[in-house]
């Protein structure tokens, strides 16, 4: 089924937005509009979850209230550079192979985009520290689970934010889900004023994509089919 994307004057498929699905690190200084946003958010809720629990509790932030997340986190990553004491590990403290080195590609790709090598560990700092600007994307989304929930409903998350994802595509937007935020449950547990009894998830960043941005020309990988995949009697 083909979409017509207004704003491109375009035609999306899904498959076509899982293509050209990026994580996007620069965004244009242009505003997203709240009730196309609200439509996205509102629409990917049709994600599956098991017992349709809907165990995902999302916050959107743009505007002034987004400044002012920005300015408290340009203070807390000098206060705190390594982060708050972290709920869930973003990877697994020993990361065999060959997901490992699949990280590190990665990494030096999207770092030899922005003309950063390996030895200048403070250019790759305050690069990182991009991350808690949001890219300068001019929206903001959070999502949070219940500390009651398991890792069945963790992956029920992933495909709520998939969707949310597809659908900005969809709409000609871009996005960069960011589990860095998770470093800082706290400080955005009390910004949100987030009740004690969910947990940070991630955090994502939402706009329109910057194509002069350097970062925005990385292409991440993916490994061929058969590297990933059985099939048995087909």
């Amino acid at each position: 089924m083909r979409v017509l994307n207004m704003a491109l004057g375009i035609e999306v498929n899904v498959s076509e937005a899982i293509a050209t699905r990026r994580s996007v690190r620069g965004f244009l200084d242009r505003p997203v509009d709240p009730a196309l946003l609200r439509e996205i958010i509102e629409k990917a809720a049709r994600a599956p979850s098991g017992g349709n629990l809907q165990p995902w509790h999302i916050y959107a932030v743009g505007g002034d209230e987004l400044t002012r997340l920005k300015e408290i986190m340009a203070g807390r990553i000098v206060e705190a550079p390594r982060g708050e004491d972290m709920e869930y590990d973003i990877y697994p403290k020993a990361l065999g192979e060959p997901y490992a080195s699949r990280r590190f590609q990665v990494g030096e790709e999207m770092y030899g985009h922005v003309g950063i090598p390996r030895e200048d560990r403070e250019a790759r700092r305050r690069w990182f520290a991009r991350n808690f600007m949001f890219f300068g994307a001019p929206v903001a989304l959070f999502c949070y689970v219940s500390r009651t929930m398991g890792p069945p409903q963790w992956s029920d998350l992933g495909m709520y934010l998939e969707n949310v994802m597809l659908l900005l595509r969809e709409a000609g937007l871009d996005s960069c889900p960011q589990e860095c935020w998770a470093m800082y449950p706290k400080t955005i547990g009390t910004f949100l004023g987030a009740p004690d009894a969910w947990m940070l998830f991630t955090g994502m960043a939402i706009g329109w994509k910057d194509p002069d941005d350097p970062a925005n020309k990385l292409h991440a990988k993916r490994v061929p089919l058969a590297e990933f995949a059985e099939f048995r009697g087909l």
